[in-house]
């Protein structure tokens, strides 16, 4: 009778040890130079999970002068990260950021350059089924850095009509009518979001980290359907550290045997472990890319190299 419960307890510490795996970093400077003292590259190859993976994350401190956050919009034309590379000067750092569709190669998510909105967000999703007139209204996340050098992850409402985003601070739930535009008085009677005075900012979602806990608002922002958040993936995330540090965050996927990508749940536990007190996940899939002095990180995993995209976050010395 001893030998199943013996069984059982290994089976178990196995499956413990390997969920709360953390993960081992390498610092990676050296191939990456030259780089400020400020800003710093390690890189993973430890299972997640049992499968294998390959990550990258840049840590890049906030107070530092001689480093720029800021944004390029490709301005109704999608370029690759490389060509962003080459268009910028030649920065430290360039990395895909929002959500867009093909059609008008437009952003769905705010993008913000010099405190002025470059890109806004969608909120109002034609409903699918019969009622062709409903619409879903959601607020999405988006990650922000102040005059003041200081980070923020909130949840924002735009409108080309308006100077600044608003934001809140609380997660929004979403809801359903039939005027396409009906979050600007929903807005203003729930009287939760505030100006949001940022000088960079670029949106995704949904939200992974708050208050240093894993907390995903995928449901909140209706981003991936079904169980769509527990497939894997390349992904891009950002987040920022109580004593203010970025971290730029890509997983390589889609590549069997070699690196498998992470669901969202993973990418989480990543970001948490790096000690990020908020976070969200970006664009990811075949659009996953960070150049580093225009070196690549990660592969890209579609066949024809990196995805051109309509915006990018950028750090420059």
């Amino acid at each position: 009778m001893k030998q199943p419960v013996v069984l059982l307890f290994c089976s178990l510490f196995f499956f413990l040890t390997t969920v709360t795996a953390q993960w081992n970093w390498t610092n990676v400077d050296s191939l990456y130079q030259p780089l400020p003292k400020g800003l710093h590259v390690f890189r993973t190859t430890d299972q997640t999970d049992g499968k294998p993976n390959i990550a990258y994350y840049l840590v890049a401190d906030l107070s530092d002068k001689q480093l720029h956050f800021t944004t390029q919009a490709g301005n109704g034309k999608r370029l690759t990260p490389q060509q962003y590379f080459e268009q910028e000067n030649h920065p430290l750092v360039v990395m895909n950021c929002t959500f867009f569709e093909f059609v008008h190669n437009s952003n769905q998510n705010i993008v913000i350059k010099d405190g002025k909105m470059e890109a806004y967000q969608v909120h109002s999703i034609p409903a699918r089924g019969k009622d062709t007139f409903t619409y879903r209204h959601s607020f999405g996340s988006a990650i922000g850095i102040s005059k003041k050098r200081k980070a923020d992850v909130a949840w924002l409402y735009t409108d080309s009509t308006r100077a600044f985003a608003y934001a809140s601070q609380k997660v929004i739930n979403p809801f359903r009518d039939s005027v396409q535009w009906q979050p600007a008085s929903y807005m203003l009677q729930k009287g939760n979001f505030r100006k949001w005075k940022m000088q960079t900012a670029v949106g995704g979602g949904p939200v992974l980290i708050q208050d240093g806990e894993i907390h995903i608002t995928n449901n909140e922002e209706l981003k991936f359907t079904g169980k769509a958040i527990e497939d894997k993936h390349p992904r891009t995330a950002m987040g920022y550290t109580a004593d203010g540090r970025l971290i730029l965050l890509v997983i390589q996927g889609r590549f069997p045997n070699l690196a498998e990508g992470a669901t969202l749940t993973q990418e989480a536990r990543m970001l948490q472990q790096l000690g990020c007190v908020e976070a969200l996940n970006l664009d990811g899939g075949g659009s996953s890319c960070l150049l580093i002095n225009g070196k690549p990180t990660i592969t890209p995993s579609d066949k024809e190299g990196q995805r051109a995209v309509p915006a990018v976050f950028v750090i420059k010395n």
